[in-house]
């Protein structure tokens, strides 16, 4: 579902870190979070904002007018105090270093900040929270159990986002639309592919969404615009109209933040 073509003076710039690992790595998990950064870059330029692929963790943010922190592998354990256990997969410090400078000079430039899965670990360990290395299995599944990778490798549950927060609101354009709403909040179905999440919620940080486990599914800086999800909105697998919902309204918070 796209928008129809606007003018490129109305668009919004937004950065977005490339991912440094080949396709070609071994671990099929490294070729479907690649994937899914080109859905991300669709989304953003669909939802009508001008996607800038950021490529140095020094490249110039001036003009820039908001940043979207993507999936991919593994923190680097060490970022939050910790040894890196068997479990952690595709460690970079070359997309360590990227991510977590474009992310602190965006936050420190007051740019809107959206980070997706690892993007909503590395907001967490950015402001000094920690994460869980290999997750337990519990009663919410929060990926397949039995990896059939290249098919959507989603497990599906729902999760209800606090009522006016700024994930709500990225989700506040889909009405019903076959999602429950209430007083509390919006339910919306995830597709959910992590086996890592946030241990420690960092100070400066609130949770606005978690699931029915106790797993911190999403959090925002209530100072900033800076909010990050545990899950996929960009999964190919979800209706059109809800993938591109949330990257509509993040461009239009962006818009509306542009600088003179």
């Amino acid at each position: 579902m796209q928008t129809p073509p606007l003018p490129r003076s109305s668009r919004p710039r937004i950065g977005i870190p490339v991912r440094l690992s080949s396709s070609a790595d071994p671990d099929p998990r490294v070729a479907e979070a690649n994937a899914l950064f080109d859905y991300i870059v669709e989304l953003v330029r669909d939802g009508g904002g001008e996607p800038v692929l950021l490529t140095a963790p020094g490249e110039t943010l001036e003009a820039l007018d908001g940043v979207v922190l993507p999936g991919g592998g593994d923190l680097d354990p060490r970022l939050y105090g910790e040894e890196p256990g068997d479990a952690c997969y595709d460690v970079s410090h070359g997309q360590d270093e990227l991510d977590l400078a474009v992310a602190r000079r965006s936050i420190d430039a007051g740019l809107p900040v959206l980070g997706i899965c690892r993007g909503h670990q590395l907001l967490n360990v950015l402001y000094g929270g920690t994460l869980i290395q290999d997750m337990d299995p519990g009663t919410v599944p929060h990926r397949e159990a039995e990896p059939v990778h290249g098919a959507g490798p989603w497990a599906w549950h729902e999760v209800e986002m606090q009522g006016g927060s700024k994930v709500a609101g990225l989700y506040g354009g889909l009405g019903n639309g076959g999602r429950g709403t209430s007083a509390a909040g919006v339910t919306v179905k995830i597709a959910s592919g992590h086996h890592q999440s946030v241990a420690r919620v960092a100070a400066g940080l609130v949770v606005t969404a978690v699931a029915e486990d106790g797993t911190v599914e999403a959090l925002e800086d209530p100072e900033r615009w800076v909010a990050s999800v545990q899950w996929h909105p960009e999964a190919l697998e979800l209706p059109a109209e809800e993938r591109l919902a949330p990257f509509l309204a993040f461009v239009e918070v962006c818009r509306r933040s542009l600088r003179a």
